[in-house]
């Protein structure tokens, strides 16, 4: 029942945002330069490798070492815009087609976080990679890496159509209002390097008020 909807939700997508994907794409020729796309590895369902598709929102541009120079330098203003606006992320209607996403789940990272992820937090790769999931519409960005995959980790184990239906209304409201669109204090998401810490028990009581608080928000 899962893939039947997303096939139907991205094949209509894919289909109504033809035009405004194709005026995209020259703008982020004419702003940006070449290529249009950005093509990441990114890990799938069961820890498989996953090619996703989106918009490029930073140039290439090189320091005189000829290194890339850091990603506020090369996030350009339209970049900013199509982050904010979410419009980079329209292409990966293509992945959800093609079998290698779905329409809602937890979001596809690089390949090189798999050695951090603790047994839990790797539960999250047990359901296929989402353009949109349950921590895009509970704090996105603004969230710390271990509250995303907690997050993920949630989804996994309450999944169901009701759900990503509800995600998917959720999640046009957040893309509206620009809610959570980068980590405080830096232009895009710093790296997952492992949970180095044991939660303190302040946190422990906070995720569980937090988990009863998601609870309820289901009935």
């Amino acid at each position: 029942m899962k893939r039947l909807f997303d096939i139907v939700f991205s094949a209509t997508a894919l289909l109504t945002l033809a035009i405004p994907l194709l005026i995209l794409a020259f703008a982020v020729r004419w702003k940006l330069g070449k290529p249009v796309l950005f093509r990441p590895i990114r890990v799938g369902l069961g820890n498989k490798p996953i090619r996703v598709v989106k918009f490029r929102t930073m140039t290439d541009d090189r320091g005189p070492d000829g290194e890339l120079l850091p990603d506020e330098a090369r996030l350009t203003p339209f970049g900013r815009f199509l982050r904010r606006s979410s419009l980079d992320e329209l292409p990966q209607f293509w992945c959800v087609l093609i079998g290698d996403m779905s329409v809602i789940g937890p979001r596809p990272l690089p390949p090189k976080y798999l050695p951090f992820y603790s047994p839990e937090q790797a539960r999250r790769h047990l359901v296929k990679p989402g353009v949109s999931g349950w921590a895009q519409i509970n704090g996105r960005n603004s969230l710390s890496w271990e509250e995303k995959f907690r997050l993920d980790t949630w989804y996994v184990d309450h999944s169901s159509l009701w759900l990503d239906l509800k995600i998917i209304w959720l999640t046009i409201g957040t893309v509206i209002q620009r809610q959570g669109i980068n980590a405080a204090g830096d232009a895009t998401v710093p790296d997952f390097t492992g949970s180095h810490a044991p939660q303190s028990a302040t946190d422990e009581a906070a995720l569980t008020q937090n988990e009863d608080l998601q609870s309820h928000s289901m009935l």
